[in-house]
């Protein structure tokens, strides 16, 4: 019998009525033959409610408190949907992460699974019942209980399909699958039928909110294959698996963009060796994570180096900046928080030439100015003018035929 693990997120469970709804999607699996593990998330809101209770207790919550807090949200939503199934005659029974003993480390807030224990799930699934997960959260070896971090029940659920060696992961959403772009910036945007890990990793890392990057890492290092449904209508979704040779390749498969930037530049500093060492090494020091980097050599001897960083860290990073300006003899430190990344993201970039002068070709018809670019074998980004953002990505989307199938194209 076919085993498929379905993961419902906030917005799925939101309301008693959103929960009868998901317990109804589950019936038709089972009448369909399939055995179910459901993995759920907190009621949407539930987890930021917690958060405002901690925070009006103690300003910077204790992490183990918060843990036992924050984990009690998927507690009720397992319990209300498992009752919602038996109404419906359906056997079901609910877990917690430490009941179903999700061994995870100790790092609290952002626990990483070492471990499942599945013999309980399997002893209910060859009982016939439905198994109801509680994702977001585990426990370690002394039986704390832990939680993993934004967006962890996909990886509850991912890991889970991993460890019953389930036929599909499916992640059931407020989308019905994963778009060349937000169809909200452009109206064009195509459902994808099917994309590649790699794919999606980059399109996750790149600022697409479809699915959490960990829980895509996961899938890929297992080989879980996943597939994005809606929660409120029927449809094929989208399936995120392993690239088949015999399925030909479209040069570009999405858009993903970042809002989310912030840029630094340090200007005329001395051109030595470890001078980018002393630019980061603060950076780093403050726990501030940098993405794209160039530096410039002038022919007078110094250097203008240039790094981005998410926005919010922007302020903290300028001080620092400013700091190290004085230490090294640099001209002068500029900032801007104004702008955008936008990447073009494909497996077919590695055996096609010409995709970064075709991207730059369509931006320089609409007047954008590239600032910075960043390249890798499946992906290309630029950083732009905040302002730019939409006309940026529907005129890429429209040079590159996004729109299209690569059937029809």
């Amino acid at each position: 019998m076919a085993l498929y693990v379905h993961k419902y997120g906030g917005t799925s469970v939101g309301s008693t009525e959103r929960i009868r709804h998901v317990a109804d999607n589950i019936v038709k699996a089972r009448g369909r033959g399939e055995d179910v593990v459901v993995v759920v998330s907190a009621m949407s809101g539930e987890t930021n409610r917690l958060v405002a209770l901690a925070q009006e207790i103690q300003a910077r919550p204790d992490p183990r408190e918060l843990d036992v807090l924050l984990a009690t949200g998927e507690q009720i939503t397992i319990a209300l949907l498992c009752m919602a199934l038996h109404e419906k005659g359906i056997p079901a029974c609910s877990y917690t992460g430490g009941q179903v003993k999700i061994l995870t480390d100790r790092a609290h807030n952002k626990a990483r699974i070492l471990n499942i224990d599945t013999d309980r799930i399997l002893s209910d699934l060859a009982r016939g019942r439905v198994v109801v997960v509680a994702g977001f959260q585990g426990i370690t070896e002394d039986g704390d209980i832990t939680t993993l971090g934004r967006g962890g029940s996909d990886t509850t659920a991912v890991a889970l399909a991993a460890a019953l060696k389930a036929d599909e992961c499916l992640i059931y959403t407020d989308v019905d699958g994963v778009y060349t772009t937000d169809p909200r910036v452009e109206p064009r945007a195509r459902r994808l039928d099917r994309i590649t890990f790699e794919e999606m990793l980059e399109m996750a890392s790149l600022g697409s909110k479809v699915l959490q990057i960990r829980s895509v890492e996961f899938a890929g290092k297992y080989n879980v294959p996943l597939r994005v449904l809606s929660s409120f209508g029927e449809g094929p979704g989208t399936l995120i698996s392993y690239e088949e040779e015999k399925v030909e390749k479209p040069l570009i498969s999405g858009i993903a963009f970042n809002r989310d930037e912030a840029k630094l530049t340090v200007l005329g500093v001395p051109d030595r060796p470890g001078i980018a060492y002393k630019i980061l090494g603060p950076i780093a020091d403050a726990n501030i994570e940098v993405d794209m980097i160039v530096q410039n050599i002038a022919e007078d001897g110094t250097t203008d180096f240039t790094f981005t960083v998410h926005r919010n860290d922007f302020g903290k990073a300028l001080d620092i900046l400013r700091r190290t300006c004085t230490e090294l003899d640099a001209r002068e430190v500029a900032g801007d928080d104004k702008i955008v990344k936008v990447s073009l993201v494909g497996v077919g970039m590695r055996s096609h030439a010409g995709i970064a002068s075709k991207m730059f070709e369509a931006l320089a018809k609409e007047g954008i100015n590239i600032q910075m670019i960043s390249t890798s074998e499946i992906k290309i980004s630029v950083v732009l003018n905040e302002k730019y953002l939409e006309l940026a990505v529907r005129s890429l989307h429209e040079a590159f035929n996004l729109e299209q199938s690569a059937e029809a194209a």
